[in-house]
């Protein structure tokens, strides 16, 4: 029912990496891109609306000023009557007329600093001034004012800014589709290499099965090359178990398990592979229990314990230590430089070209960490070792 599962969630992983990259490259220029649209749609609507507003005010000014002439054509008052004047306006825009001294005879805005232009913007307000240079009724210029221009800029930004973040997630869920589209080969690939590594181990299995029982049945050979024939053997059974590990996904049941003597029955099994390179083991284990499928158990000491084996010289030394739910196992190796620390548990990645093998240990050991929320940590300096940290989960009674 769980087949692959585990194949599914690691490619799952690599394809969120990807992606992200792609999309962070992908939605910046989106950004970029539509930011420069955005202001220059701004820009060009904004000189359009300034446009609008001036040929609005100026045909509404002299609207007014042909009222004030043919009121002077046929009463001819040196001054306007104020009564007359507040008739006038039949616009949105405050008015104000003004004599040649620019004193108002009447004013609905408050100040006006200029009267040498026709059309001025000033904090956010709009202004024209028409002059009557015939002065009819005394009036020499009519100022007109509009008020809600900041408010109309300020709807003009929020209607492009909606637009523009619609834009924008529509262009990033094309974008999402586009990446899973250009992920789709690294996908059948990755499937395909894995279909290769289970037909391969599924044919790894018979002659691994036939050497182990093979060897405990021979007499009269060398110790020295009995032992290494076991050794061999070992590692090859080791190897098969983390392939096929990655491929079964299969559900294990959980007990309760005295996790050093997993930690010794691990030890023991691999004693031909330590003895093969003259390494020091030493143990310093509590009893204490741990809630976990035994399988995984064996999985996850075996990885890291060949791990240590691996990357060890020979008389080197091996330090496995578990107290207080803490597991940590210590070499003397070749350690791991900084820069490839953060990879080396990433799938087919192997640190070290000469000495690696799958690059699928390490994988493995996160796999069945994260599952059984056991804390993984590292602390390694090349040339001086590595120790890895397990924090288990405390085991509730």
């Amino acid at each position: 029912m769980t087949t692959l599962k585990e194949k599914v969630i690691v490619l799952t992983s690599y394809e969120r990496r990807s992606l992200f990259r792609f999309l962070t490259l992908y939605l910046s220029s989106v950004f970029v891109l539509l930011a420069i649209i955005g202001y220059l749609f701004f820009e060009n609507n904004r000189a359009a609306m300034l446009s609008a507003m001036k040929f609005e005010m100026m045909y509404q000014a002299r609207m007014i000023s042909s009222k004030i002439i043919m009121k002077a054509m046929k009463n001819k008052e040196k001054r306007p009557p104020v009564a007359f004047l507040k008739t006038l306006k039949h616009c949105r825009f405050q008015v104000g007329y003004y004599d040649k001294n620019r004193k108002p005879y009447y004013t609905e805005i408050n100040e006006v600093k200029r009267f040498d232009t026709d059309f001025f913007v000033e904090n956010m307000k709009c202004y024209t001034v028409t002059e009557d240079k015939s002065e009819h009724m005394g009036i020499r210029y009519i100022v007109l004012k509009e008020n809600n221009l900041a408010k109309t800029f300020h709807e003009l930004r929020l209607k492009i800014i909606g637009y523009l973040v619609f834009s924008f997630l529509l262009m990033g869920i094309v974008g999402y589709f586009l990446g899973r589209l250009f992920l789709q080969p690294v996908r059948e690939q990755i499937e395909s290499l894995d279909k290769f590594i289970s037909d391969t181990t599924h044919e790894l299995n018979t002659p691994i099965s036939a050497i182990l029982m093979t060897t405990q049945s021979l007499k009269k050979v060398e110790p020295k090359k009995m032992k290494r024939l076991e050794a061999s053997a070992k590692r090859l059974s080791v190897m098969y178990s983390s392939l096929t590990y990655r491929l079964e996904g299969k559900v294990e049941p959980s007990e309760l398990l005295c996790f050093s003597d997993i930690v010794k029955e691990r030890v023991g099994y691999v004693k031909e592979l330590i003895d093969s390179k003259h390494l020091h083991v030493e143990l310093d284990l509590d009893s204490t229990e741990v809630f976990m499928p035994k399988s995984s158990a064996h999985r996850l000491i075996d990885n890291l314990l060949s791990n240590a084996i691996k990357y060890s010289d020979v008389d080197d030394s091996i330090t496995i230590t578990f107290k207080n739910s803490v597991l940590s196992i210590q070499d003397t190796g070749i350690g791991i430089d900084k820069k490839v620390q953060e990879d080396i548990f990433k799938r087919y990645n192997r640190a070290n070209d000469e000495r690696g093998g799958f690059g699928i240990g390490l994988s493995i050991v996160l796999s069945i960490c994260k599952k059984y929320k056991i804390k993984l940590g590292l602390r390694s300096k090349k040339g001086e070792g590595s120790t890895f940290i397990l924090t288990f989960p405390k085991v509730k009674k």
